[in-house]
């Protein structure tokens, strides 16, 4: 009842998290850990053998992420070196996510009423735009370096009912965890510093439809 390809579309939520630290001590940072809607579609293949499933699946999301910022106050030694444009003030520093795929291997059981109960597991790769810091106070900004692309791993799990013959739906949570990313900068007059962005991770939560194309079962 489950062999086969199947293609589909999903939509949810994200949380996108990190922390923002800077090599030179110019800015005390915090952390935020915004809300965004998430969309996109997914395609795999499916193989049941009695009550067990196994395949691999193709994610890929779009988010609509303009808010994952964390807020910090530039210390005296920041102020002093004028970092750049910014000036003295209460610094906000943002690096949203765009989209993101992932790539992982299904396992699952098939339980009563069609319903399939599987894990989900492998890598991903998130995309963001520029580290921007901003002066909340005199509007001026920073855009350091250019948009990239971050490697990590996925894990999650979910249910999936077969509602009619060949469609079903699902809901998923996923979590992934990102590396950390270094860009350094010079400072007119002051010198190189290194800002990173750690402790990085993506969690969501999405609700799917497929359609699978159905293969004999053994």
């Amino acid at each position: 009842m489950w062999s086969g390809f199947y293609i589909g579309g999903n939509l949810g939520a994200g949380w996108n998290h990190g922390t923002v630290s800077d090599s030179a001590g110019y800015v005390n940072w915090g952390a935020n850990n915004s809300t965004t809607f998430v969309g996109g579609g997914q395609a795999g293949f499916n193989w049941q053998i009695n009550n067990v499933v196994v395949g691999i699946e193709g994610d890929f999301d779009w988010f609509a992420n303009n808010n994952n910022s964390g807020g910090g106050t530039l210390t005296p030694a920041g102020a002093g070196a004028g970092l750049g444009a910014l000036g003295a003030g209460v610094i906000q520093g943002s690096n949203n996510g765009r989209w993101l795929t992932t790539v992982t291997g299904r396992l699952g059981v098939v339980g009563w009423d069609h319903f399939l109960f599987y894990g989900k597991g492998g890598g991903a790769w998130v995309g963001s735009n520029n580290l921007t810091l901003t002066n909340l106070t005199t509007g001026g900004s920073v855009s350091i370096g250019n948009g990239n692309t971050n490697t990590g791993w996925t894990a999650g799990a979910g249910v999936e009912w077969m509602f009619a013959p060949n469609w079903t739906t699902r809901l998923e949570y996923d979590y992934v965890g990102l590396s950390s990313k270094s860009i350094t900068v010079t400072i007119p007059g002051v010198g190189p510093d290194t800002f990173s962005n750690g402790s990085r991770n993506v969690q969501m939560v999405t609700l799917g439809v497929n359609y699978l194309f159905n293969f004999p079962n053994y």
